[in-house]
């Protein structure tokens, strides 16, 4: 476990997790579709959750991406994904990309748990750079990016082209590690 709060925790992906993923990208599709089409049609039915997920563990393993759950600590349901992806181990960066489910939004629990995992990118990992790259109507991953000290560096245009969409403009924020601070070795 990486790290438990308000009755839920973060894990890294696991294979034991295709069923708890797949049940939550079918369930949270229309949330999906804009900013996560990979993963959703990933997920579409428990065969590909395997794959996924076996793709996701190793990837892990490699440190090519890390990919965590949030599950309520009770009733095991997952909550969200969080990935760090876009690793890049010469320059310490990485970015984050979350989703939520519809019944754990506006609950404050994404945003702690990229409190949560930024100190552990910084401290474990050793990265120096952490990103949120969101679009400025995404209002919850603005908030989720401001309410952790991430800061708006520029808009990057045409900076993601969802699935039937023309391309958007998306909002670059990032946050430095504290230099001051030893990362555990």
């Amino acid at each position: 476990m990486i790290a438990q709060f308000n009755g839920f925790e973060i894990n890294p992906i696991h294979l034991g997790d295709a069923w708890k993923v797949c049940n939550f990208c079918v369930a949270n599709e229309d949330r999906l579709k804009r900013y996560f089409p990979k993963t959703l049609e990933q997920n579409l039915n428990p065969t590909l959750s395997n794959y996924f997920v076996e793709s996701k563990v190793k990837a892990f393993e490699n440190k090519d991406e890390f990919l965590f759950t949030l599950k309520h600590s009770e009733t095991r349901e997952l909550a969200g994904l969080i990935y760090l992806k876009e690793l890049n181990w010469d320059t310490k960066q990485g970015e984050f990309a979350y989703c939520i489910g519809y019944a754990f939004e506006e609950q404050g629990l994404t945003s702690k748990a990229i409190q949560l995992l930024s100190t552990h990118a910084f401290e474990d990992l050793g990265l120096k750079t952490l990103q949120i790259i969101t679009h400025k109507d995404n209002l919850g991953s603005v908030k989720v990016a401001l309410k952790n000290d991430f800061k708006w560096v520029k808009t990057l245009v045409n900076g993601f082209t969802p699935t039937g969409e023309s391309p958007l403009d998306m909002e670059l924020y990032e946050l430095v590690s504290d230099p001051c601070k030893v990362p555990k070795t």
